[in-house]
C-alpha cells in the first residue's frame, strides 16, 4: 500500500537506509584477492615491476589503500598507477574526463583511463612485468570498470605483460542474472562484452571468461593470473561479507545503492527521468518536474512487482537538466532484492511516466543513443514509445539468463 498516498513524501535531508545491519560476529569473513595477496607475503608479485589499476574503493579489509600497501610491499616495485572512471579517489562525477596526475600518497604517476585514452599505452607499460587490476565493481554491465578490465587485458596482451586480477565481491551477489546480451551494433564502453546487464560474476571470473571466449580484440590472449577471494559464496550480498563499503563513485555511496542502480540507472541516466543523482538518495527516486507522484505511485504499486514498493515523493534535483528544480515522482523501497526483478523496474518507471503524462518525450535525441547502448539494443526504446507493456518489453529484453548461466559455468571460481 502507498503510505499517505494523497500527499507526497517530501525528501530533503533524508538519511540513506543501509538495509538491515549485520553484526560482524555473525558475518562470514571474506578475504579479497588483495588480502589474500598480503597473506601470501606478495609472493606472486615478488621480483616484479608492476603497474596497478585501482581506486579508493578497493581497499584492504582493514581499510588500507591498495596503492600504499603495494608501494611498500617487500620485493615488489610499484612504478605506476592507473585510474578508471571517477578517478583514483572515486570523487570525479560520472562521465567527466580527467588527465594524468601524481598521487600524493605514493608520489607515483596516475595515468587516466577515462580521458583521451581508455587503455594503457605501450609506453606506459614499458619495463613492467605485470599489470595488477584491483577494482571494486557495482555488478551492473553499464558500470564502466568492466570495460576498463577488458581493455587492460588487451593492452597487457599486446606488450606480453602479465595481467593479475585481485578478485573482489560482486555486491549484488553471484546468482541474480537479468537482461540481454548486447547486440554487436550497440556495444560500447557501457556495454563492451556479451554478458547480461546483471551478470552475477566477479572480475576474476569475468576476466577468465573474456579471455577464454575470445572476446578480446583480435582474439588476443594475455598471461592471466587471478588471485581468488577466500570465504566468498555466490549467494552473498555485500552485508554478508563483513566488509566495510567504500564508495565506488560519488553516486554509489553505500552497499545498498547497487541494487537501486540496477533498478533505475538504465532509465535515469539516459531519459528525461531524474533519479536523484547528486543527492543523498541516488537512484532511490524517479520522476521529473510537474509529475503526479501519487498517481505514479498508485499505478506502480498496482503492477504487483515483488520485493519493491513505491511512495509519492518530491525532491530538488541536484544535477542534470533539472538541477535546482523541484521534481515529483516516486521513492523506491526494495525490501527483497533477490525477489525483485531489478532491471524491469526501469521499464515500469518509464511506462508509468508515459501513463501519468501522455505524450511526454522520454528520450531526447542526444540521449537516445546512450539509452540504446546501455540496453544493448534500440528495441526497448522503440517498444516503450509504441506503448507496449513494460512487462512484455522486459520479457523480450531479458533473454540471456538461462543460456548465460550455462555459458559462464566453466569460469566460476566460487560455489
Amino acid at each position: 500500500m502507498v503510505r499517505n498516498a494523497s500527499w507526497p513524501f517530501l525528501i530533503g535531508a533524508l538519511a540513506i537506509s543501509g538495509g538491515a545491519p549485520v553484526a560482524l560476529a555473525d558475518a562470514v569473513p571474506v578475504r579479497t584477492g588483495l588480502d589474500v595477496l598480503i597473506a601470501q607475503g606478495f609472493a606472486p608479485l615478488r621480483g616484479k615491476r608492476i603497474g596497478l589499476v585501482t581506486h579508493r574503493a578497493a581497499t584492504t579489509a582493514d581499510g588500507r589503500d591498495a596503492a600504499v600497501v603495494l608501494s611498500r610491499a617487500p620485493g615488489v616495485r610499484l612504478v605506476a598507477l592507473f585510474a578508471p572512471e571517477h578517478g583514483l579517489r572515486g570523487a570525479v562525477p560520472a562521465g567527466v574526463r580527467f588527465g594524468t596526475a601524481r598521487d600524493r600518497a605514493t608520489g607515483l604517476p596516475v595515468y587516466s583511463l577515462y580521458g583521451a585514452l581508455r587503455r594503457p599505452t605501450p609506453r606506459m607499460l614499458q619495463g613492467m612485468d605485470a599489470l595488477v587490476v584491483n577494482l571494486q565493481d557495482a555488478g551492473v554491465r553499464s558500470y564502466t570498470y568492466l570495460s576498463t578490465l577488458g581493455l587492460c587485458m588487451e593492452a597487457a596482451a599486446t606488450r606480453n605483460v602479465e595481467l593479475v586480477v585481485l578478485d573482489r565481491p560482486n555486491p549484488l551477489g553471484g546468482e541474480q542474472m537479468e537482461g540481454n546480451s548486447p547486440n554487436v551494433l550497440f556495444r560500447s564502453f557501457v556495454g563492451r562484452y556479451p554478458v547480461p546487464y546483471l551478470h552475477g560474476m566477479t572480475f576474476g571470473e569475468l576476466a577468465r571468461m573474456i579471455q577464454a571466449e575470445g572476446w578480446l580484440v583480435g582474439r588476443r590472449r594475455c598471461r592471466l593470473t587471478v588471485i581468488p577471494m577466500q570465504g566468498w559464496r555466490r549467494h552473498m550480498l555485500w552485508h554478508a561479507t563483513g566488509m566495510r563499503w567504500v564508495p565506488t563513485s560519488p553516486n554509489v555511496p553505500d552497499a545498498e545503492t547497487p541494487r537501486y542502480l540496477a533498478a533505475t540507472g538504465i532509465a535515469g541516466e539516459t531519459s528525461v527521468v531524474d533519479v536523484g543523482a547528486g543527492t543523498r538518495f541516488p537512484f532511490r527516486v524517479a520522476g521529473m518536474p510537474g509529475l503526479d507522484g501519487p498517481a505514479m505511485a498508485a499505478h506502480l504499486n498496482a503492477r504487483g512487482l515483488p520485493g519493491v514498493r513505491f511512495e509519492p515523493a518530491v525532491w530538488t534535483a541536484a544535477q542534470g537538466r533539472y538541477r535546482g528544480r523541484l521534481c515529483a515522482g516516486v521513492r523506491l523501497y526494495i525490501a527483497d532484492g533477490a525477489r525483485a526483478p531489478l532491471t524491469r523496474i526501469n521499464f515500469e518507471i518509464l511506462a508509468a511516466v508515459l501513463r501519468v503524462r501522455p505524450g511526454v518525450r522520454l528520450f531526447l535525441p542526444a540521449r537516445a543513443r546512450m539509452f540504446d547502448q546501455v540496453c544493448g539494443t534500440d528495441r526497448v526504446r522503440r517498444e516503450l514509445h509504441a506503448g507496449h507493456s513494460p512487462e512484455a518489453v522486459w520479457s523480450r529484453w531479458h533473454t540471456s539468463g538461462r543460456a548465460f548461466a550455462v555459458q559462464r559455468q566453466p569460469y566460476l571460481l566460487y560455489s
